[in-house]
């Protein structure tokens, strides 16, 4: 098991000092182990942080990423779906005449860039087959 000062685990993340004592303030990332300067973070802290940087860049709330956090660490539990009111928010990409690619950024948990990468590989193996029927 890795142990990091809070430098060094801001460095490994590349987040400033102040985001990650805010969210061990908040709740959102697990204390470290002992206080102040000689406080220590682990990987399970990275584990952490660099989930809840990608979901940060994909848009998704502090509470909607302390909700998948909290999932993480739970034990194995079936996926709820939707429940009634909820209010659902989908990306709706267009990759060709008739074909939409619908993404639930909460559930997919992918960065824009991922997003980007998803939605060009499948636009490349659509032209792919089109050009095979031709």
């Amino acid at each position: 098991m890795s142990s990091f000062t809070l430098q060094e685990l801001c460095t490994q993340v590349d987040l400033p000092i102040r985001t990650v004592r805010y969210y061990v303030q908040i709740g959102l990332l697990d204390r470290p182990e002992g206080e102040t300067r000689a406080a220590r973070y682990g990987d399970a802290h990275l584990s952490q942080l660099a989930s809840i940087k990608k979901w940060s860049a994909s848009g998704l709330s502090l509470d909607r990423i302390r909700e998948l956090l909290a999932q993480q660490t739970a034990p194995e539990q079936p996926l709820r779906g939707p429940q009634p009111g909820s209010v659902l928010v989908k990306t709706h990409m267009h990759i060709a005449t008739g074909l939409e690619l619908v993404i639930d950024p909460s559930s997919a948990a992918l960065s824009p860039d991922e997003l980007r990468q998803l939605s060009l590989g499948i636009a490349e193996l659509h032209a792919r087959i089109t050009q095979r029927k031709a």
